[in-house]
């Protein structure tokens, strides 16, 4: 079963659109599914439209923000595969097939807007510094590290529940908590239109979060990534100090020169406990492959593998028979 999850604020214009696009595609491609509107207390008709458009209703007293508005629809679905989009009309609802057909084989699938997408100037150069932080952090390439539009096993969505922040940067969080835990996260190309109406994000406010949040992480799972760098400026720093007043004033070794080697030592062996510690408390469970042992048993692998030998040993008009 899908639960396709959609936050809103004040989408009114668009939110019956994108609930019954959503509906006729995986009506068509013949899906078990629910469509879950969150009204994130808005000051319109969202509700009443969502409503109209026979979507499941869950409203917020008063607004918590986008990333809480996901957390609770998490808590409310009942499918065991969770598909995330937004609700002011910029996600083309056909494109959640493309996240269905990968979703079987990996974690977590995720629509990555490609360059003819209609984005802000801004954004894209905002987008393309947490894409290359993000791909530091995790040693993999990562081309859309913000996007709002994916598709996650819901055992997986509610392991990582308790990370995921209240505001816009819920995908930054989920997304490098799942590479970081060892999962198989796919990249799909969609292209994302306009949204309607006003903006609900903030370039400097949520901005300056999305940086935070991606450090934030970073420390939770792989803190000698963070550790390391700053390690080593500081002792290059100390050293550096230590050089130049060993040629152009005094030549012995200045205290401060003694405390930034040290500092950086200090950080190193931090960053160096931090990593094992991380390694003891994120170990890869039996639980986090429930989505790859659905896909295809061992009874049913060992099967399949008999008849592909028997049907390479068998003539070739009894394969074509078969």
């Amino acid at each position: 079963m899908i639960s396709v999850i959609i936050p809103a604020f004040d989408e009114d214009q668009s939110i019956d659109s994108v609930v019954n696009q959503a509906r006729r595609v995986l009506d068509e491609n013949g899906e078990s599914y629910e469509i879950i509107v969150v009204d994130d207390g808005s000051s319109d008709n969202t509700s009443k439209v969502a409503l109209d458009a026979k979507a499941r209703i869950i409203r917020h007293a008063y607004k918590l923000g986008n990333g809480a508005a996901i957390k609770t629809g998490i808590r409310h679905a009942q499918g065991d595969v969770i598909v995330m989009m937004d609700g002011d009309g910029q996600h083309n609802p056909n494109d959640i097939i493309y996240l269905l057909n990968e979703i079987s084989t990996h974690g977590m699938v995720v629509g990555a807007r490609n360059r003819s997408s209609e984005t802000s100037w801004y954004r894209d150069v905002a987008n393309l510094v947490y894409n290359l932080l993000a791909s530091y952090i995790c040693g993999q390439s990562i081309p859309d590290l913000t996007s709002g539009f994916r598709a996650i096993h819901s055992t997986l969505a509610r392991q990582f529940l308790y990370l995921l922040p209240n505001t816009f940067s819920y995908p930054t969080t989920i997304t490098l908590a799942l590479l970081k835990a060892g999962h198989c996260v796919k990249y799909v190309p969609i292209y994302t239109k306009k949204q309607l109406g006003r903006s609900k994000i903030n370039i400097f406010r949520d901005g300056f979060r999305f940086i935070i949040i991606v450090f934030k992480i970073a420390t939770i799972f792989s803190p000698i990534k963070i550790f390391l760098p700053i390690s080593l400026v500081v002792i290059g720093l100390g050293v550096g100090w230590y050089l130049y007043n060993f040629f152009f004033i005094i030549p012995k070794l200045p205290p401060a020169s003694i405390i930034m080697i040290l500092s950086g030592v200090l950080f190193f062996l931090i960053g160096l406990l931090s990593e094992q510690i991380t390694q003891l408390r994120y170990e890869r469970s039996e639980e986090s492959f429930a989505y790859i042992t659905r896909s295809i048993d061992a009874d049913t692998y060992l099967s399949l593998d008999s008849q592909i030998h028997k049907s390479e040993n068998a003539p070739h008009e009894q394969t074509s028979q078969t």
